[in-house]
């Protein structure tokens, strides 16, 4: 494929940043279970923007409210928090793909046992959760959603094992993939972690009360304190009697995915033990160290380049500005892009802060390049602002690989360093030089000495193609309704 032969026309917002899908919530004995939720799902905002839900219990009966849209727009009024009633409650915010925020794929999903009921919210992906659809449906269980989640609900439902615990171990003994879960019965709130720990899940408490969250900003907002991550492979149950732990999967090697302290994870949280804000910074001075070049400013793209401009600043010995402007008060809903207006579409975020940039030699700081659209728009702003050269540095090894572990990632044939050498990437976007931080500096910065390339210790797939978990349902995936699952 020649470098001219990029198609540039699509919408910079489409699917131009990786996109965590979801991000997951529980509390147990607290009187205040609806509303701290909701707070804590404000929080985890970022994780999911499509889709918000609640489902709470008060001794007798669960409670639900969810619908499209933010958690301020779901959750906005004392009236709702007043219709979840309950000491104990779970939430979840979710990004749709293909599927759609329709109602049957919010979650938390919901359903009836012989043991009472049980209320569950997912973060991640199942890699054969087409496989264990089809052997469910032959089996005559019939589903509502085309998510995922619900096949580990009839997985609980046609298990043998007699407590409701067993009954979630036997499930989840069954699928592959990436997630963490908060499930919610009629006397226990439980959170697990996949073997690997792919995705976060972390503990805290507020005054006697036990909270799951996937990020330790969701505690924060509540005052509730941090106690420790949700172990990989390990099953929590909270009673009003007990905390046990269990660990009812072989160990395996853990595989944290490495992106949520490049993008995912807020800033100000704290995943795995280390600070997101830290992490971000130490890799822009592996980037200053790996790629420096002659230049006048440093400057991030706002807001997630941030901490990384920071770093590669500091190490590099040049002024930090902020050459870009946010708009942070861009809405939902905006004009749909024509031809006449698409190019303008990257200033409804963004806005160049010419005093920063004119007449300088600009190195522009981001966290990720996928298809290049936005990363185009971006440079030619800067230039038109008066900017003399732009160096670009990306605080990301280049994706070139799908997420199959619950990001919404475009397909190879669609992520531009999948396509093009790094040289072509430049020509591409315009900038005079174009540097990404290595792969070993990546796990420098994230605290780890040097990469194992035979067994990795973070999930790096999005870079390096190695792949921790199977992928079985991808071979499967020409039937619409199979396309449905795996995206939605």
């Amino acid at each position: 494929m020649a470098p001219t032969d990029i198609d540039f026309s699509t919408d910079p917002f489409d699917d131009d940043k990786l996109r965590e899908e979801c991000g997951v919530f529980g509390v147990f004995a607290d009187p205040n279970a609806a509303s701290h939720t909701a707070l804590g799902l404000h929080a985890l905002q970022h994780r999911g923007q499509e889709a918000a839900g609640i489902v709470t219990f008060d001794g007798t009966q669960f409670h639900s409210v969810k619908g499209p849209g933010h958690v301020s727009e779901n959750f906005k009024s004392e009236t709702v928090i007043s219709q979840l009633v309950g000491s104990s409650a779970i939430g979840h915010v979710r990004y749709s793909t293909t599927g759609g925020a329709v109602m049957r794929n919010i979650q938390p999903l919901f359903a009836e046992f012989a043991f009472g009921g049980l209320a569950i919210a997912h973060n991640g992906n199942l890699t054969n959760a087409m496989t264990l659809r089809e052997r469910l449906v032959q089996r005559g269980c019939l589903f509502q959603s085309t998510s995922d989640t619900e096949v580990i609900i009839h997985l609980i439902a046609i298990s043998i094992c007699s407590s409701v615990e067993d009954r979630i171990i036997d499930a989840l003994r069954q699928v592959q993939g990436a997630y963490s879960i908060v499930a919610l019965t009629n006397n226990a709130l439980i959170g697990v972690r996949d073997p690997m720990g792919i995705r976060p899940l972390v503990l805290g408490q507020l005054d006697g009360a036990y909270i799951f969250a996937s990020e330790t900003c969701a505690l924060d907002i509540i005052g509730a304190d941090y106690i420790r991550d949700v172990e990989p492979g390990e099953l929590l149950i909270i009673t009003d009697k007990e905390v046990r732990s269990l660990r009812p999967f072989p160990q395996t090697p853990s595989h944290f995915c490495v992106f949520e302290y490049i993008y995912f994870a807020r800033p100000d949280s704290v995943v795995e033990e280390r600070s997101v804000y830290e992490v971000r910074k130490a890799i822009g001075r592996e980037l200053a160290r790996e790629s420096a070049v002659e230049a006048d400013v440093v400057v991030p793209v706002p807001d997630s380049g941030v901490p990384s401009a920071l770093g590669y600043a500091a190490e590099a010995g040049l002024p930090f500005e902020y050459g870009i402007i946010r708009n942070h008060y861009v809405g939902r809903t905006f004009i749909q892009p024509t031809d006449k207006t698409r190019n303008l579409g990257v200033k409804r975020k963004h806005n160049p802060n010419r005093s920063q940039l004119e007449g300088k030699r600009v190195i522009l700081v981001d966290d990720s390049i996928v298809r290049g659209t936005t990363s185009t728009k971006i440079v030619e702003m800067v230039r038109q602002a008066g900017a003399r050269e732009v160096h670009m540095r990306i605080s990301s090894p280049p994706t070139a690989y799908p997420c199959f572990y619950g990001i919404d990632t475009p397909e190879r044939e669609k992520l531009l360093a999948a396509n093009y050498s790094v040289e072509e990437m430049a020509k591409l976007l315009g900038v005079d030089s174009l540097a990404f931080v290595s792969l070993d500096g990546l796990y420098r910065a994230a605290g780890v000495d040097s990469r194992n390339a035979e067994r990795p210790q973070f999930c790096d797939a999005c870079f390096s193609g190695h792949y921790p978990v199977p992928n079985q349902d991808r071979a499967q995936k020409s039937h619409p309704l199979q396309l449905a699952l795996l995206n939605d």
